[in-house]
């Protein structure tokens, strides 16, 4: 139930990749997409720099997922911090490539976070009062969608279990990408149905 921003390397009505067009419209509804690219203007290398400087600009902490050791991931850290913003960073596994950025950023001094509540932590000078003392959030951010019915996500799902399972296990059952396997696992836990424990996935509904 909160407020999503979206800010795209692209004018606003490019959709890259093509197949986040469902969140798009889903973001179109109910928040916002920002871009400073004229209409039209499909992806380039160089405007997701332009991009990182917005989001970090925007907020008041950048939250890093995943990084490799050169990423965009990293330049937008670097514009918080230039933005005196609060920096923090998901550890993951030493042995994946996609979590040396974020471990360099922990070395460096950006918070480790497990949970939300990590985040708030910092946080939490910034919000009204009453937001700090509400009950958590749970269900849907968007409108109800069955996930758990529609591929990949049943066989992710599937993969998943009831026991927690490494990233590295996932992706090898998949058989796809990093970055698609983490889209994936993003949008079940944001409907709930999976939960992230140190590292490991599993199903909670």
């Amino acid at each position: 139930k909160g407020n999503t921003i979206a800010v795209v390397g692209t004018g606003v009505d490019v959709i890259y990749p093509a197949r986040n067009k469902p969140l798009y419209d889903q973001i179109v509804k109910k928040g916002l997409i920002v871009s400073e690219l004229p209409l039209g203007l499909g992806a380039r290398k160089s405007h997701f720099t332009r991009r990182n400087r917005i989001i970090s600009g925007l907020s008041l902490g950048v939250l890093v997922v995943e990084a490799a050791p050169r990423s965009g991931s990293l330049i937008s850290a670097r514009c918080a911090l230039e933005h005196n913003r609060e920096v923090f960073a998901i550890p993951d596994s030493i042995h994946s490539p996609a979590s040396k950025g974020c471990h360099a950023l922990i070395r460096e001094g950006a918070k480790l976070v497990e949970t939300v509540e990590h985040v708030m932590e910092e946080l939490s000078g910034w919000l009204p009062q009453e937001k700090q003392t509400e009950e958590p959030v749970t269900g849907d951010l968007f409108e109800p969608i069955e996930f758990a019915e529609k591929p990949p996500f049943k066989q992710l799902l599937t993969a998943i279990g009831f026991d927690p399972q490494p990233i590295e296990v996932l992706q090898q059952h998949m058989q796809i990408t990093l970055p698609e396997l983490m889209a994936n696992l993003v949008q079940l836990e944001l409907q709930g149905l999976i939960e992230n424990i140190a590292g490991r996935y599993q199903r909670i509904k």
